[in-house]
């Protein structure tokens, strides 16, 4: 295990003023982002970039989002201690650990095999005491719904039935939504048992969604 460095936290502070700036004003979102550190979750030859804010490749297609795109999509979750949430693509565990650090009930699913299986040893070596599933993301987890809060971070062409109806009523999810080269952020809000509400907050860029599970 990589240590985390006085140089580490300080790359972190200037991180966490970087997102002030750009608007995140969460103080407990701004505490995890601060707490967690990133370069654990990256390979090793990008420990200099850890704290830049970008994205970049974990491997099986996928990436780890930028972090003002984790810190802005977790504001938008307006987590509350204990809620229970369900993330959809785990990945490289990255925004995970800053759900669990807002003291979220966290329930995480990842359709890639290779990732569901690092990922997960990963968390554990940390210390965080989330349930993570190896499944179809656009599945959810209905066995253990429903959920406060549900947070997508892959982008969708539509809104996936299945997810929304395992929100409780009162509750909500934040999903990209849009074609490959672009999506919306996305807040749906379950006002009533067959009943939602949306709203758009800006554009972003994920990798797709994709149905099924990889299971090499």
């Amino acid at each position: 295990m990589r240590t985390d460095s006085y140089k580490h936290i300080g790359r972190r502070y200037k991180l966490v003023d970087l997102l002030v700036g750009k608007g995140i004003s969460d103080p407990n979102v701004l505490a995890a982002m601060l707490k967690v550190p990133r370069h654990f979750f990256m390979e090793s030859f990008l420990d200099e970039s850890a704290y830049l804010d970008k994205a970049f490749p974990i491997g099986s297609g996928q990436t780890i989002s930028q972090p003002y795109t984790v810190a802005f999509q977790t504001q938008l979750l307006g987590l509350k201690k204990g809620e229970k949430v369900l993330e959809v693509g785990t990945g490289s565990g990255y925004q995970t650990a800053i759900l669990a650090e807002c003291k979220a009930k966290v329930f995480s699913i990842e359709r890639q095999r290779e990732l569901y299986h690092k990922t997960r040893v990963l968390l554990g070596e940390l210390g965080y005491k989330v349930y993570l599933h190896f499944g179809d993301g656009y599945a959810g987890l209905p066995t253990f719904g429903p959920f406060d809060k549900i947070l997508v971070t892959a982008g969708s062409e539509d809104l996936p039935d299945d997810l929304m109806h395992q929100l409780k009523i009162g509750g909500w999810m934040v999903i990209p939504v849009g074609d490959s080269q672009n999506q919306v952020m996305t807040k749906i809000v379950r006002v009533g048992e067959n009943s939602f509400e949306s709203m758009g907050f800006g554009d972003f860029v994920f990798v797709p969604m994709l149905k099924g599970t990889e299971n090499k």
